[in-house]
């Protein structure tokens, strides 16, 4: 069966439904929220997401180890179509299936977590105000003191989903999504941190935790992508009941033909 465009959100739910920790990035983007920024491609039973709703396009393809071959075979088909410059997320031992047309510059090994035990929640102590679309000056501002370069989606506030610690008039810790989608029951946290001279105090537990506790109420699986060598905030979602459940690569992809 070759790659080709799949548009049906029901197939695509219950083809990445199969495994909603790995797949939860792309069962969030089902939602309407993310919907009109994505494009889909399926060969058989693997599924490859396109996600236009950043500056540079980024790709995402997960599988388990079993299945890493037969997408690797849907990457190759489908390497000719996509655009010249990108991002990709892929599970290890995909990168074959691009380099054929692609130079690929790694971003680092990442983690995907899953929180397993959420009883740990309490004991980080949670706290936080919920974070709307009048506190987006002083989320920006946090940013870049503390995170410049990040991921942060601006539309995102709109959730009622990041949490933020202020001092002194000042917002110095804050926790967020990158997908939320109660309609998938799926939930992905982002663009956490702590203002540097409030670190080391426990905040950037406790705002987690208390997004944790806010997100469980509306979606049954609550993961996130660390970055493999980040040691400090690894230990600090395992302090919270995160566990690591897959591991992933981030890269940079220009396409071949585009250099010459």
């Amino acid at each position: 069966m070759p790659v080709r465009a799949e548009h049906d959100r029901a197939v695509l739910a219950r083809l990445l439904g199969r495994d909603p920790v790995l797949h939860a990035y792309q069962l969030g983007d089902l939602d309407d929220f993310f919907w009109p920024y994505t494009s889909w491609f399926r060969r058989g039973e693997q599924v490859a997401l396109l996600y236009h709703g950043v500056d540079v396009p980024t790709l995402l393809a997960f599988a388990a180890p079993a299945d890493t071959q037969a997408l690797a075979v849907l990457l190759t088909e489908l390497a000719p179509v996509l655009p010249a410059r990108l991002y990709a997320h892929l599970s290890p031992g995909l990168t074959d299936a691009l380099a054929g047309s692609f130079r690929l510059a790694s971003g680092g090994r990442h983690h995907r977590m899953a929180l397993t035990d959420p009883a740990r929640l309490g004991a980080a102590a949670p706290a936080g105000v919920v974070l709307g679309a009048a506190d987006l000056p002083q989320v920006r501002e946090l940013y870049a003191q503390a995170y410049p370069g990040n991921w942060f989606d601006e539309r995102m506030l709109q959730t009622g989903q990041y949490v933020g610690v202020c001092e002194g008039g000042a917002l110095v810790a804050v926790a967020g999504v990158h997908v939320f989608s109660p309609a998938y029951r799926v939930a992905a946290l982002g663009n956490v941190t702590t203002h540097p001279r409030w670190r080391g105090r426990g905040l950037g537990a406790s705002v987690v935790a208390a997004l944790c506790a806010r997100l469980r109420e509306s979606v049954e699986h609550v993961t996130l992508n660390v970055k493999a060598d980040n040691v400090a905030a690894v230990r600090l979602y395992e302090r919270v009941g995160f566990t690591r459940v897959a591991d992933y690569d981030e890269w940079t992809l220009r396409a071949l033909t585009a250099e010459r």
